[in-house]
């Protein structure tokens, strides 16, 4: 039954999670045609700020503690599975990418404007692809 619980809050702090991902590269999109100092730049900080700190950091946290926990419930001779492998490498990916958007939104926050709204657009779908990835790895357990 605990396993079940872990399990169902692990998705549902991804989905969080990917959700923030996917939603903050197109905010920064659309941030960079605001002019700095000007009201929708304002209210564009505001809404990257409160995405990232009350939304993505605290459900990656979650990701992160509560699959920890399910691999505890496999032991810990799972992690030399392929597909597991494969996960851990698309989980990294995914920290890396959210750090990578906790810099860009301080710069873009300070009047920066590190890349241009083309750049955001075309990496908007980078978080999904690794989704894709982690998915069928589990989901297939390819390997075993």
């Amino acid at each position: 039954m605990i396993f079940n619980v872990i399990r169902g809050l692990h998705i549902l702090a991804v989905i969080a999670w990917m959700a923030g991902l996917l939603y903050l590269p197109r905010l920064f999109a659309y941030h960079t045609r605001a002019n700095p100092g000007s009201e929708m730049d304002e209210t564009f900080k505001t809404m990257e700020a409160k995405l990232e700190k009350i939304i993505m950091t605290p459900a990656m946290v979650a990701v992160l503690v509560l699959g920890g926990t399910l691999v505890s419930f496999d032991g810990l001779g799972v992690l030399g599975r392929p597909w597991m492998a494969l996960k851990l490498a698309g989980v990294v990916f995914l920290v890396g990418w959210h750090m990578y958007l906790g810099r860009a939104r301080r710069m873009i926050a300070t009047g920066g404007r590190p890349r241009s709204e083309r750049f955001w657009r075309m990496t908007n779908e980078l978080p999904f692809l690794a989704a894709i990835v982690i998915v069928l790895s589990v989901t297939t357990k390819f390997g075993s």
